[in-house]
C-alpha cells in the first residue's frame, strides 16, 4: 500500500492516495516494478499526476504535421486552428466508436486520465469495467480517482504487469504510447519510483 509520506517522496498530490491504492488492489499491480512502472509511465503521459485532459489547442502548422490526412492544406487547417472542440470532433470522428463530426463525439470522449482514455468505445468498456456509467459522465475520467482506475483498467487489458516486472520499458511505453516517445524521462519516473517504494 502506497502513503502520503511515499508520495510526497514522488511530488504527487495527496488526493491520489486511495484511487492508486484501489488501482492496485483492484488490478492486481502488486511488486514494487509493476508499480514503479505504473507510477512511471502516468506520470510521463499526464504531467506527474497533473493535467488530466487531452490539449488540443493547436496551430494550422501542428495540425498538418499531426494529421496529413484530415488537414491536407493551410486553408483547411486555417479553418480548425486554435480550437479544441473544432479539432477533436474532426480528428477523432468515425472512429474508436465515436459517430461523425457534426455528433460531438470526438469532444466528448477526448483523452482524459493518466493515460488519456479516448473514444465512446474505451469510455464504455472501461465503465462496464468499473460499474461506472462514463459515456453519460465523461469528466469523472479526469478526477484523481478514475484517471487512477482506468489506467488501471487499460494497464490490465493490456496485461502490462508482465513486462512491467522484466523492466521492458521500450515494450511499454510502446503499448500505452504507440511509439517510444519520453523514454528516457519515463525510465526517470519509474526508477526514482522504485526506490521510493523499495
Amino acid at each position: 500500500m502506497l502513503n502520503n509520506d511515499q508520495l510526497a517522496k514522488l511530488g504527487i498530490n495527496p488526493s491520489w492516495l486511495d484511487g492508486l491504492n484501489e488501482t492496485f488492489e483492484r488490478f492486481n499491480i502488486a511488486t514494487p516494478h509493476q508499480q514503479a512502472m505504473f507510477i512511471g509511465q502516468c506520470g510521463h503521459e499526464c504531467n506527474n499526476f497533473k493535467t488530466l485532459e487531452e490539449n488540443l489547442n493547436y496551430k494550422a502548422a501542428t495540425l498538418m504535421r499531426l494529421w496529413p490526412k484530415r488537414f491536407p492544406t493551410q486553408e483547411i487547417a486555417n479553418e480548425y486552428a486554435g480550437q479544441p472542440r473544432k479539432i477533436a470532433n474532426n480528428v477523432y470522428s468515425n472512429r474508436m466508436g465515436n459517430r461523425d463530426e457534426a455528433s460531438g463525439d470526438g469532444y466528448r470522449f477526448r483523452g482524459r486520465g493518466c493515460v488519456q482514455l479516448t473514444g465512446h468505445a474505451n469510455y464504455y468498456h472501461a465503465g462496464q469495467a468499473l460499474g461506472v456509467d462514463f459515456v453519460m459522465n465523461p469528466d469523472m475520467v479526469a478526477t484523481p480517482h478514475y484517471a487512477a482506475l482506468t489506467a488501471g483498467w487499460f494497464w490490465d487489458t493490456h496485461k502490462l504487469n508482465a513486462p512491467a516486472d522484466a523492466w521492458d520499458f521500450v515494450k511499454c511505453t510502446k503499448i500505452i504510447n504507440g511509439g517510444s516517445i519520453g523514454l528516457a524521462e519515463r525510465r526517470q519516473h519509474a526508477e526514482h519510483a522504485l526506490n521510493v517504494l523499495s
